[in-house]
């Protein structure tokens, strides 16, 4: 059985609940099990606690779900860029599995609401990517 840790953003939380939704149901539907979970404020806040739970020897791979929403400026995409670059980081220097379920940048809160299945695909890649390695 694969032990996932599982970081979800708060940031747009009408959207994130849902795609934890869908996270915790593909973790059940593989036999895999959900060891922790952490609420952090933000998208861009999921490195430090993907790097926390990546440490941890109970935990075999981290799924993190957020949704960057865009907004007046890009700010979205500087938000995007970083925190897909830094997940990949902690991935490679931890030599654990940490998938991006994060939707966005450049998209509305209608489109994040239609994408709330990346939370559930987060979860799949982890778990494919633990029993692979």
């Amino acid at each position: 059985m694969v032990a996932l840790g599982l970081v979800v953003a708060e940031f747009n939380r009408d959207v994130t609940e849902a795609m934890e939704d869908a996270a915790r149901d593909a973790a059940d539907a593989a036999d895999a099990s959900v060891v922790e979970t952490l609420s952090i404020p933000g998208a861009y806040d999921a490195p430090l606690a993907a790097d926390r739970l990546a440490r941890r020897d109970d935990i075999d791979a981290v799924a993190v779900v957020g949704a960057i929403v865009t907004g007046d400026t890009d700010h979205d995409t500087t938000i995007g860029h970083a925190t897909a670059q830094r997940l990949s980081d902690v991935s490679l220097e931890r030599d654990t599995p940490v998938t991006l379920g994060v939707s966005g940048p450049g998209m509305s809160g209608d489109e994040a609401r239609a994408r709330t299945h990346k939370g559930a695909e987060a979860v799949e890649s982890a778990i494919h990517l633990a029993e692979q390695l």
